[in-house]
């Protein structure tokens, strides 16, 4: 039974290669920032019309749930997600699909994503009398901005009517070769919060400075100290990241020490006692340096995604058919990642399993020249759409 279904999914794979090589193109061409893909749900709605799969949309806005009905459509369902939304980035790219929204790009993936989920149901659709249960196509809005639209997609009962049993999720993998997959069976990807530090202090005259509390030594001193933060009191076996990747001040000069600086950064790590007694500790540490140097300090915390975990039983599940599909040279183990995904609000409630599609060698995720080697978009709708049969069997 699967070598031949292997065989059928793979040979209609071929049969939409240049369908899917142009919805691929046409959503590069066209990528909106998080809770604003409008045209980009038209665009998926369009599609899902033509392949007769009944759906409904204004899920957070843009969001769209789907379904595939099988025999015994009560039997197990299966969920499906692609997340749309691009990025805030100009494209440097010189492909004749490159971006037509200036400053908003495709650098992260999604439109692989949307157009492997797509090419998928297209593929399933046409082999619903191969399984038994249902299966639930979750085109998703906002992964790239809090509080995540996976969040909001859950308030709104995307994995419910009905019930999702299980749930996977793909990401693009400029690491991989086209043609390769990657999984992580448990622990997989960070918790990711943002942190925004307000340092205030008194300005003055730079070639003065016994007249001022300088903001930005305070503000200095403490990356410093936060850095030791998890140098000193994280626990060895729990990985963990702090890094600040912005520092600003209004009205400050060669000669000019402001009032007040601004402090952004990100902090990760892969356990939940932690990040709760990390969160305590960073905000003590930064007021009191503030204080003791003569300052203040407002200390923000927006708590961001949990952790992933990938459910090991669906992920060795997951990995077997990707051996079946593929051949075992092509799939490969993941490392742990402190990257984060919103795809972890879902494996918190049900089985998930997200892996890794290979993309070819390019430049990283979210840099203005990301791209793919679009042979990977065979892979990656055949791979999915065998992934959901397996699972109904």
């Amino acid at each position: 039974m699967s070598k031949a279904l292997i065989n059928q999914i793979k040979n209609l794979t071929d049969k939409y290669k240049d369908e899917n090589l142009q919805t691929r193109r046409h959503l590069h061409q066209h990528p909106e920032l998080s809770f604003k893909e409008f045209q980009t749900s038209l665009f998926i709605q369009q599609k899902l019309t033509e392949y007769n799969i009944p759906f409904k949309n204004d899920y957070v806005k843009t969001g769209i749930v789907a379904h595939i009905e099988g025999n015994n459509p009560s039997k197990k369902v299966i969920a499906l997600r692609a997340d749309m939304d691009a990025l805030p980035i100009l494209e440097e790219n010189t492909v004749d699909y490159c971006s037509v929204n200036k400053g908003v790009m495709h650098a992260c993936g999604h439109d692989v994503h949307t157009t492997c989920l797509l090419g998928a149901a297209n593929i399933l659709n046409q082999l619903k009398n191969k399984f038994e249960g249902t299966i639930k196509l979750i085109f998703q809005p906002g992964e790239e901005k809090l509080p995540g639209g996976a969040s909001l997609m859950i308030k709104e009962d995307a994995l419910n009517n009905p019930n999702a049993n299980a749930i996977i999720g793909q990401h693009v993998f400029p690491d991989l070769p086209a043609g390769k997959v990657g999984f992580r069976p448990g622990m997989y990807m960070a918790s990711a919060d943002e942190i925004y530090v307000t340092v205030k202090g008194k300005g003055g005259h730079a070639a003065l400075p016994h007249k001022v509390i300088d903001p930005i030594l305070i503000a200095s001193q403490l990356v410093v100290t936060l850095q030791q933060l998890v140098s000193r009191r994280a626990k060895a076996d729990i990985p963990t990241v702090l890094s600040f990747g912005k520092i600003n001040s209004t009205g400050g000069a060669t000669n000019v020490i402001p009032n007040e600086v601004k402090l952004e950064g990100t902090f990760r790590t892969m356990n939940e006692d932690w990040r709760a007694e990390a969160h305590t500790i960073m905000k003590s540490i930064a007021e009191q340096t503030a204080i003791a140097m003569g300052g203040e300090c407002e200390f923000d915390i927006h708590k961001g995604y949990p952790f992933l975990k990938n459910d090991s039983t669906l992920t060795h599940h997951a990995m077997q058919a990707a051996k079946e599909f593929l051949g075992e040279e092509n799939v490969v183990n993941l490392d742990l990642r402190m990257t984060a995904e919103d795809f972890s609000y879902y494996t918190q409630l049900i089985p998930g399993c997200f892996y890794r599609l290979g993309t070819g060698k390019s430049s990283g995720l979210h840099t203005p020249t990301f791209n793919i080697d679009e042979e990977a978009l065979q892979t990656g709708v055949g791979m999915m759409a065998y992934l959901a049969i397996k699972e109904l069997f």
